[in-house]
């Protein structure tokens, strides 16, 4: 395919997700990125280099990008409070965008873009990755097929706190709050997206790292959900290392999803004799967010990560700081 049959992608930020997911859309012989914008020249250059985009296709100011290159779709990967502009910004020039989570930091914005991705016609996809897992996407048809989860118990560790100081990620005005907002905005999208429950209040509980308690370093959510189910969401940023651990159980038994930072997630579940039954899953057919999204934009079909389900985590995630600072009971928004 020449440059002019391929979807051309404009990155905007030029780090983790902006040089890996950008790697990706140049592997596939479909797409190729041809722009990048980021604020910082070292960034820049070297992802620029990285993703074979010239001196002449790198920009300081993202809105600069899109108004100089002839691109058909953007991927944002830039701290959290920068989302809202950037992908209003894309969409306002009709461009289909791949947004990093979570999709916004801010209730209002999430519900602008939840709305705007339903009435129009462009892709908005956010990359929530374990919409994309074999595993959690076999769990998930479990509950679509008539499992009712009555009991959820979710947690992620990892050595975010010390990993990330002084960086944007524990710098609340561009993180929008600590881990939560980080690598906790993953569990809480994997139990809300696979079990389909609704959050219909939250209590929770935090351990702040700075005195504006703003930057979470623990957080313990206890959740209502709208059927009558209960949960917990917990996410431990002083530990050594990765795990992630969620147990979800209906009436017939449970289903267990576990796995470590990058490895595939292995599934389990629990029979009504109290057997542990480990189900095969066909991973083959498994798709990258850049494959998908190529394929959403061809087919003009719905992305698997969508801007309400996005809509969802912000809901039940500033809900939950609001309570932990409170001390109080919060309800969940219920437009979601």
């Amino acid at each position: 395919m020449s440059v002019r049959d391929k979807l051309r992608v404009g990155v905007i930020g030029g780090g983790y997700i902006g040089t890996t997911v950008g790697g990706l859309f140049n592997q596939d012989p479909r797409a190729t990125v041809t722009a990048l914008a980021d604020v910082d020249p070292e960034t820049r250059r070297s992802a620029g280099e990285q993703l074979y985009v010239g001196d002449g296709s790198q920009y300081d100011d993202f809105r600069a990008m899109l108004d100089a290159e002839d691109v058909d779709a953007v991927l944002i990967g830039t701290p959290h409070t920068l989302h809202h502009e950037q992908v209003t910004a894309a969409l306002d020039r009709g461009l289909h965008v791949l947004c990093d989570k979570p999709l916004t930091t801010d209730l209002d914005q999430a519900q602008d873009l939840a709305e705007r991705a339903e009435s129009g016609d462009e892709v908005l996809m956010v990359g929530y990755q374990r919409h994309l897992n074999p595993a959690f996407q076999t769990a998930r048809e479990r509950f679509e097929d008539g499992g009712d989860p009555q009991f959820v118990s979710a947690e992620i560790t990892q050595n975010w706190i010390r990993r990330f100081e002084n960086t944007w990620r524990t710098n609340p005005d561009l993180s929008g709050g600590g881990n939560l907002y980080d690598t906790g905005s993953h569990l809480i999208d994997a139990v809300l997206w696979t079990t389909g429950l609704t959050p219909a209040s939250v209590s929770a509980e935090m351990e702040f790292a700075d005195d504006e308690a703003r930057v979470d370093e623990r957080a313990i959510l206890t959740v209502e959900f709208e059927n009558g189910a209960q949960g917990t969401i917990s996410v431990h940023s002083d530990a050594p290392c990765v795990r992630e651990h969620i147990h979800i159980w209906d009436h017939d038994g449970a289903v267990y999803l576990e796995g470590r930072q990058w490895e595939e997630r292995e599934m389990k579940e629990i029979n009504p004799e109290s057997t542990t039954v480990i189900p095969y899953i066909d991973r083959s057919a498994q798709r990258n967010k850049a494959e998908v999204f190529i394929d959403c934009v061809e087919r003009g079909e719905k992305p698997p990560a969508t801007a309400r389900d996005a809509l969802a985590v912000t809901a039940l995630t500033e809900a939950a700081y609001e309570s932990a600072r409170s001390g109080e009971t919060v309800d969940v928004d219920a437009n979601i």
